[in-house]
């Protein structure tokens, strides 16, 4: 039956597609890792290639692509839009915030201030992208927000990706990076479905005018796809980077 004007919608989840999103989520967050430990060459530049690819791993996958894998799991009985310009928006914001946080936390050497900035700047970055996404979702629904749900997601986010960074910069082994991958992921996962439970969803009469929309399934599809291709390409950047090392090395 179809919901009438006013009523209340309850959203449901598709498991699957949840446990999908960390996974995107911690992939993501794991490469991020692994390039900002390459941020700054032997002789003390910037590598701003590794840089790209950080930010690209951490904003693009880690972050923009766990929040719209989440939302392909996301039920109502309405149908579910997106508006490609603020979609497009939410991407660009979310790769450049991450950029920033990761030259903040390590791009030049790991200080406590640099540290708290790029923590700062990292979980409002996650913040800033999550509900651009939420406002570019096109729909015969309103939606209202909790504030102080909002303000426990943005504190999640926040203290998880602090002590994400600290681990990633003061831990070097591999275990510990997949460590604090997992919990930038985990960060990123619980912003994102605590701050879909600040929103309550009520049917309205249409959907909102738009020119440029993209449909729900598509939108996953094509989210997915592009990740794993972007991690594929970032993880053999990593790779290459780690020959050349190796190269340069025996050479010397």
């Amino acid at each position: 039956m179809d919901p009438v004007v006013g009523q209340l919608l309850s959203p449901r989840y598709e498991p699957g597609i949840v446990a999908l999103s960390f996974v995107i989520s911690f992939f993501g967050s794991l490469l991020a890792l692994l390039c900002a430990h390459k941020l700054v060459r032997r002789d003390g530049t910037l590598d701003l290639s590794m840089l790209a690819c950080g930010a690209v791993a951490l904003g693009g996958i880690g972050i923009w692509s766990m929040h719209f894998i989440g939302m392909a799991a996301y039920r109502l009985p309405v149908p579910i839009a997106y508006d490609v310009p603020l979609t497009a928006l939410s991407l660009v914001a979310a790769i450049l915030i991450s950029g920033i946080a990761l030259y903040l936390a390590g791009g030049k050497r790991f200080t406590r201030g640099g540290w708290l900035a790029g923590s700062l700047l990292a979980g409002l970055g996650v913040c800033v992208m999550h509900y651009l996404g939420m406002f570019a979702m096109n729909m015969r629904a309103s939606m209202d927000f909790d504030l102080l749900v909002v303000a426990a997601s943005v504190a999640i986010a926040i203290g998880a990706a602090a002590t994400a960074l600290w681990l990633a910069f003061n831990l070097t082994e591999l275990a510990h990076q997949f460590f604090a991958a997992a919990v930038m992921g985990m960060a990123v996962c619980a912003m994102h479905y605590t701050g879909m439970t600040a929103a309550t969803v009520v049917c309205a009469g249409a959907a909102p005018a738009a020119a440029y929309l993209v449909g729900d399934g598509n939108m996953g599809l094509a989210v997915f796809n592009t990740a794993s291709v972007a991690l594929i390409f970032i993880f053999s950047r990593i790779e290459i980077d780690d020959w050349l090392d190796h190269v340069k090395a025996r050479g010397q």
